[in-house]
């Protein structure tokens, strides 16, 4: 077992502080990393709090990292030493139920393994993110990264970046769909510059007219505000897709009303009182509610592709890591944008 420098947080209501923790010597198909990045994830936030219930503490939150591979096992052929790779939410799973077998270890029916406040396919070893200065990861689960983007702002592409990717690809939008985005956060401006880079026609939807310069800028084509009773009147049946990423409370209904027939609504947030859906607002256009996760590894790995070859980042602020509490304040109050990533080499002093 290897000693290595962390931030946890020991209890719901405590900051998070330094903490030392033992990561396992690679095993035969093990990769070491040396993390460079980490981002902090809204959700980083959620269970660090124990706002979800079932935190296990200590936890070392942090699921967006990039880094460098320092050792690795006997095993291992895809990555060598020097590689520079990213770990995503999640670091295993049982590898042979159905998801698994279908490259959807998301939805892996045994329980996958995420990347912190989990157990490892043992079942009893307790998992720890990305707040530390190396992570060991089994070889699967580490993914290429390319080295002509910024590396800070290639992190939360590993949780934000697929979380759009994802159901973007999965429901198949093409070059000239008029699709819509619900929200202007760390998701929100993932899912615009993504979408752009399909082809697709991206109309930006939020509350505050304030962001309508930065949806232009992020690649958005159109900026309309949804506090506008005739701006909804105006866009019924005009979206095939709407991604809808805000985790706050909202009304779906409103938005279903924007979809054509056939229209897919999928959500990404989740917000912390359930909502009523008519059935009819369904019903009468053919539409489709739904909800999507993370990628898997497969489709993890062509997201980082298809951004480097669209040279896609996320917009970032780096900081060092005795300020991320006050990072998780910030970042309640929606002031970043659209991330923080903390520069790891911070913890190494």
């Amino acid at each position: 077992m290897t000693q290595v420098k962390a931030y946890a947080a020991q209890k719901a209501d405590q900051p998070l502080a330094p903490f030392q923790l033992e990561r396992r010597e690679p095993g035969l198909k093990d990769v070491e990393i040396e993390i460079l990045y980490c981002g902090v994830c809204h959700s980083d936030i959620h269970v660090a709090r124990n706002e979800w219930g079932g935190t296990m503490y200590p936890i070392v939150p942090g699921h967006e990292i990039v880094g460098k591979v320092t050792r690795i096992g006997a095993e291992v052929t895809n990555h060598k030493i020097g590689d520079t790779v990213g770990v995503g939410c999640f670091v295993d799973s049982c590898g042979h139920c159905n998801n698994c077998e279908e490259d959807l270890e998301q939805y892996c029916e045994n329980g996958h393994s995420q990347t912190y406040n989990s157990l490892l396919q043992d079942k009893k070893t307790i998992t720890y993110g990305g707040y530390s200065t190396h992570i060991v990861v089994t070889e699967k689960f580490v993914l290429k990264v390319s080295d002509k983007l910024p590396l800070e702002a290639v992190a939360p592409l590993l949780c934000a970046g697929i979380t759009t990717y994802s159901p973007l690809r999965h429901w198949n939008v093409q070059k000239g769909d008029k699709i819509a985005v619900v929200g202007l956060g760390g998701l929100g401006h993932m899912a615009v510059k993504i979408a752009a880079a399909m082809g697709a026609e991206v109309t930006m939807l939020s509350r505050s007219a304030g962001k309508a310069k930065d949806a232009e800028r992020l690649g958005a084509h159109h900026f309309e505000l949804t506090t506008d009773p005739a701006n909804l009147k105006k866009m019924a049946n005009s979206f095939s897709h709407i991604i809808d990423t805000v985790s706050g409370q909202h009304n779906y209904m409103e938005y279903l009303s924007l979809l054509k027939t056939d229209g897919v609504m999928v959500l990404l947030g989740v917000p912390p009182m359930p909502e009523t859906i008519h059935a009819g607002a369904l019903i009468g256009g053919r539409k489709s509610l739904v909800g999507s996760l993370v990628g898997g590894i497969k489709e993890t790995q062509e997201m980082l592709d298809f951004c480097a070859e669209h040279n896609i980042v996320s917009d970032v602020e780096v900081i060092n890591i005795d300020q991320i509490n006050e990072a998780y304040e910030r970042t309640i109050a929606g002031d970043v944008h659209y991330r923080f990533v903390i520069d790891m080499a911070s913890l190494s002093k």
